[in-house]
């Protein structure tokens, strides 16, 4: 098969540059064009010296026109700007988006959750909220790939196979999670700029922060249950990663041991998602740089309780890698391929 051509749009985030890099070691892809706003005329490597010795072309303004010419788009754009590029999309295309647009069900969740009409309401069915070790049988179904947010990945993930198999009580769970700062994008610095991102730890968001209704959403459908949580997310002083601390109650006889011999059946057969062995303290530092999730089942004080761990890179996983991957599976490349370990 040759190479499919790519387009990118909105090259010079930190999810967009992580995705270049990615692009650029992926046997299968020619990146075709580089799409921005500010950057336009400019070379990619003035937002990061890893492309220095790369050829790739200079940054220039979307076109509708440029979609006769590739493959893929993948948008990492605002919430709202993949909506106004999936109207133009023609049969040969797949838009894999790296932002909300196409990730919850109905037009009026997005309204409520966003603030954001959607422009395409009839395109929602169109696409698939494609987290690839819940749905990588389906994908290829699609022409409009959504990828999941970075904390729902890192929760999604090890909880989906124990509610379903009804492992714990799904009425009571706690998720505390921690990010880097690069979760908010390169705006961050003016979002949060009453804090110290460099020495300081914050939550924010509480029963309020979007990701909320896409875990209940995918939680709810992917165990055939309505699920109760509360989550709590927390920025932290460091560029990136995420580290998940999920707080469940077990079911009557189910063991801590149970519940891991369930999540290695689960995972055995996927190449980024690793179950290590009960007890292990985990850190971010043990998936940065990587596409891989590791899931850490750990006893607590209370024999009828457990705590999970999750780590995940918020920039590979939790966002281009997963997209990579995504794109991996629909078009039939070895799953791995562009993803180093």
């Amino acid at each position: 098969m040759p190479k499919i051509n790519v387009l990118v749009a909105g090259s010079t985030g930190y999810i967009g540059i992580q995705l270049i890099k990615i692009l650029t070691n992926h046997k299968k892809v020619n990146i075709k064009y580089l799409c921005g706003s500010s950057s336009i005329g400019k070379n990619i490597t003035f937002y990061d010296n890893f492309f220095r010795n790369k050829k790739l072309p200079k940054i220039i303004k979307f076109n509708k026109k440029f979609l006769k010419e590739v493959d893929v788009i993948f948008t990492a754009l605002p919430n709202g700007e993949s909506q106004k590029i999936s109207k133009f999309l023609l049969k040969k295309n797949v838009l894999i988006d790296l932002a909300a647009d196409f990730r919850l069900k109905t037009a009026g969740d997005f309204l409520k959750w966003y603030k954001i009409k959607h422009l395409v309401p009839n395109k929602i069915k169109e696409s698939i909220y494609a987290l690839p070790e819940l749905k990588r049988n389906h994908i290829k179904k699609f022409k409009i790939i959504s990828c999941p947010g970075c904390y729902p990945t890192s929760i999604l993930l090890p909880l989906v196979p124990l509610i379903k198999n009804n492992l714990v009580n799904n009425q009571n769970i706690i998720i505390d999670s921690k990010s880097g700062y690069s979760g908010a994008g390169r705006a961050v610095h003016k979002k949060f700029k009453n804090r110290n991102l460099y020495e300081s730890l914050s939550a924010y968001g509480l029963a309020v922060h979007r990701h909320n209704s896409e875990i209940q959403q995918e939680l709810d459908i992917l165990t055939s249950k309505v699920n109760r949580f509360q989550f709590t997310p927390h920025l932290t002083p460091m560029f990136r990663g995420i580290l998940s601390t999920i707080y469940l109650d077990l079911k009557k006889g189910v063991s801590l041991n149970a519940v891991n011999k369930l999540l290695n059946k689960t995972y055995k057969n996927e190449n980024f998602v690793n179950i290590v062995q009960p007890n292990t303290f985990l850190s971010t530092n043990d998936v940065i740089n990587t596409n891989n999730c590791l899931i850490s089942v750990c006893k607590s004080k209370f024999n009828n309780k457990i705590i999970i761990l999750s780590a995940i890179d918020n920039l590979i996983k939790g966002g281009s890698g997963q997209a990579v991957q995504n794109m991996n599976i629909y078009f039939g490349f070895k799953e791995k391929e562009g993803l180093s370990d």
